[in-house]
């Protein structure tokens, strides 16, 4: 049997959690990430929190393959 589903429940989860992260911290509005306000629209693009989110999650899975 695949462990799809388990996987799928465990990125769901770690999505969810990152949610709430970024709505009730600072992270989501660091300097550096891009916003764009108009009279009726609003472009976000999160340039450091997508470079700093990169460089831990490198970090994770390096930790991760050093130990298997």
């Amino acid at each position: 049997m695949s462990g799809l589903p388990k996987l799928m429940m465990i990125a769901g989860a770690v999505l969810l959690v990152l949610g709430f992260l970024m709505a009730f911290t600072k992270l989501g509005r660091l300097p550096g990430d891009i916003i764009i306000k108009k009279e009726n629209s609003t472009f976000y693009f999160p340039v450091m929190t997508s470079i700093i989110a990169s460089v831990v999650l490198s970090l994770i899975f390096y930790i991760i393959g050093r130990f298997r």
